[in-house]
Formats: C-alpha cells, sequence, structure tokens
C-alpha cells in the first residue's frame, strides 16, 4: 500500500534536503511515495504561504497533498490540533536530512509529535 509522507523541509534538494525547524515557515516542503519500505516517488514544492500566516492553510495543503503523515523540527499545538483532524500523523523534534529521517521512521524509530 503506498502511503506519502511530508516533510518540511529548508531547501529543494529532495531527500537530501535538511529538516526545517518549524513546518509553517519553511521554504519547500519534500513529498515522499513510499510502499512498504521501498521510495517510490519524490516530489519538492514551495510553500504557497510561506510569506502569510492563515491558521489551518497550512495543514489544510498538506492533507489535500494526500500526506498521511508529515515531518518537522518543530511545530505548534494548534498545528497539532489541525492535522489530527485532517487525519495526518504529525511527527515533530526531527532534525537532519530527509533521507535520514525517513530511514528512522521506516525503520520504526519515530513516534507522534512532541508538544
Amino acid at each position: 500500500m503506498m502511503v506519502r509522507l511530508a516533510f518540511a523541509s529548508e531547501d529543494d534538494s529532495g531527500l537530501d534536503s535538511r529538516i526545517s525547524s518549524h513546518f509553517g515557515r519553511c521554504p519547500y516542503y519534500t513529498f515522499v511515495d513510499v510502499e512498504g519500505r521501498k521510495v517510490m516517488n519524490v516530489e519538492v514544492k514551495a510553500n504557497p504561504y510561506f510569506n502569510t500566516h492563515m491558521p489551518g492553510a497550512i495543514p489544510q495543503f498538506i492533507a489535500n497533498e494526500g500526506a498521511k503523515v508529515v515531518f518537522a523540527g518543530g511545530m505548534g499545538p494548534r498545528a497539532v490540533e489541525w492535522f489530527n483532524r485532517l487525519g495526518v500523523q504529525p511527527i515533530t523534534g526531527v532534525s537532519g536530512r530527509v533521507r535520514d529521517i525517513l530511514d528512522d521512521y521506516l525503520a520504526g524509530r519515530l513516534g507522534r509529535a512532541k508538544i
């Protein structure tokens, strides 16, 4: 079964991008489609709300992209609540490259959002 993951990213380097410390203020999102433990597709999209603050807009954008999990260095409790309502699992407190966070997630070493 294919699952789409979203990573708040500092640049458009795909799997080699560094994770952003805050999901809403990152310039890019890296979307990774996985089936089992295999990467099927990687897509980078610019954050359409980078210069604005509209509560709930980014969680809705991530959900509309089909992501079931979102990763970021940090995220406020209201955003976590938005994601939970939209059926997207937030995972925070991560740092490093998207590739390494993805490996940790697929190996079962990452859990739910820390708020």
